[in-house]
């Protein structure tokens, strides 16, 4: 999940619990509200209803005797859905309204025994209602029960109410949240974004003059510090990077005077009396040596550095390798079968060279380090709108913690190889064919397992009209 993702997700969700819990703080406030007026207005009936009992005192309690306090509760609107009076034993003394029927259930027939005034919430055939019983008495003796009700038909439809208008608020500010904190992290990100995008680009075109702009941040914003830490390491790798090259190149293009020279005056020499042929062979062996390291080494600054001389002109690559594959049959013998794999007609726009010094050095590495009856097979072919050429072998293969460095100047992936069988290696090969192909716009990439053998793969663009001729 990016942390775009992350930074709604969390807004969302907190803004969403926050609304949630004033949701229910609402829903408790209404309800406890409105509950507390109903039973306002139920105990304000039951006074009524006391002092009337109070008044008539002298006179039996009947139903008859409540009729005048009947026209006044029908004539008010009060809410009131029902009152009763009971005596002991459950005996019903009256009722409002008057019901046709023999039997009066109580609104509450625990509250009958109770003993004591409470109010209650029940449900009376299917309705719920709010009951206030109130205990009666008389000379401190208990003598009925007096019990009033109220329907709460009307609460539970505003509960009801609130409660969807409730979760539709917080679904919508939720969502309404989400969106904001999603386009404004947007901008808010912009600059972290662009670093990565930067850092991306430097990666895999090795170009450290690339800058972050700071997007009008000021000094003191946190990412705008980020990126300013971020320039200033791309500016003192850059320094180094290009002090290190420039000491190679220089290095390299330095040595050649003096390798000539002494080749020269071995060769001047040999032309002396009584000179130890050996040591002279010896010694302009390890020139010859050395001439190639430099040489390397100034091609690899080269390239590196992106100055490398490149002559591009449409090449026919299948023959290119049947030339190579001519050129190292020699190499090859009768100890490892060199053979052709997918073959197919593809024309390059490159340089013909440096292509033909990239697959010498490839099909070059897989005889030398082939076992005598092994195979290497090279294919080319197009894959994916590209020219696509692999050298496969059948050799000992690499080792997965070699694998990443294999393009690396100087690594060799087995340290106790000698340089090759003729003395001559020097761990450059790979990493010069691996900046020749990024030159001409390719990726080249290995696969290869111990014991199983070693497959190169190489991807070049396709020829185009406008390549040089």
């Amino acid at each position: 999940m990016t942390l775009r993702s992350r930074f709604t997700l969390l807004y969302t969700l907190l803004l969403g619990g926050l609304q949630l819990v004033l949701g229910i703080v609402l829903y408790q406030v209404i309800s406890g509200t409105i509950l507390q007026q109903v039973d306002d207005v139920l105990l304000d009936t039951s006074q009524r209803v006391v002092r009337y009992i109070n008044a008539t005192a002298a006179q039996p309690l009947t139903a008859a005797s409540f009729e005048p306090l009947e026209q006044e509760l029908e004539t008010e609107r009060t809410g009131i859905s029902s009152i009763q009076l009971w005596g002991t034993s459950e005996t019903l003394i009256w009722a409002w309204p008057r019901r046709i029927g023999p039997l009066v259930k109580p609104l509450s027939r625990p509250a009958l025994y109770a003993n004591r005034s409470e109010f209650v919430s029940a449900t009376l055939n299917g309705e719920r209602l709010r009951v206030l019983s109130l205990v009666l008495r008389r000379g401190g003796e208990p003598f009925g029960v007096l019990q009033i009700g109220m329907g709460l038909t009307f609460l539970e439809r505003l509960r009801s109410s609130v409660l969807q208008i409730l979760l539709l608020w917080s679904i919508i500010t939720a969502l309404g949240a989400g969106l904001i904190v999603w386009f404004a992290t947007q901008r808010l990100l912009a600059p972290v974004e662009s670093v990565t995008r930067v850092a991306l680009q430097i990666t895999r075109a090795d170009d450290l003059s690339r800058r972050i702009p700071p997007y009008g941040l000021p000094p003191n914003d946190e990412i705008g510090q980020l990126i300013m830490a971020f320039n200033q390491t791309l500016e003192r790798l850059e320094r180094l990077f290009l002090v290190q090259r420039r000491f190679l190149a220089d290095v390299s293009h330095e040595l050649r005077t003096p390798l000539t020279v002494i080749k020269g005056n071995v060769a001047l020499l040999r032309r002396l009396p009584g000179q130890d042929v050996e040591s002279l062979d010896s010694i302009e062996n390890e020139v010859d040596r050395l001439t190639r390291l430099v040489g390397d080494l100034l091609v690899l600054s080269r390239a590196e550095s992106g100055n490398l001389p490149l002559t591009r002109t449409p090449t026919e690559l299948d023959a290119l390798v049947l030339e190579v594959i001519g050129e190292l049959q020699v190499l090859a013998k009768d100890h490892v079968r060199l053979e052709i794999g997918d073959f197919d007609q593809v024309q390059v726009c490159a340089d013909r060279d440096r292509l033909k010094q990239v697959l010498v050095n490839l099909v070059g590495n897989a005889l030398r380090y082939t076992p005598a009856g092994g195979t290497v097979r090279v294919g080319i072919g197009k894959s994916e709108g590209q020219a696509h050429l692999s050298v496969q072998d059948s050799g000992p293969g690499i080792a997965p913690e070699d694998l990443p460095h294999i393009f690396e100047r100087f690594y060799r992936a087995e340290k106790a190889r000698t340089r090759g069988k003729d003395g001559q290696g020097f761990g450059l090969g790979l990493s010069i064919a691996y900046w020749i192909v990024r030159a001409h716009e390719g990726r080249i990439t290995v696969d290869s397992r111990p014991g199983e053998g070693t497959t190169f793969h190489i991807w070049l663009p396709l020829s185009h009209p406008d390549c040089a001729t």
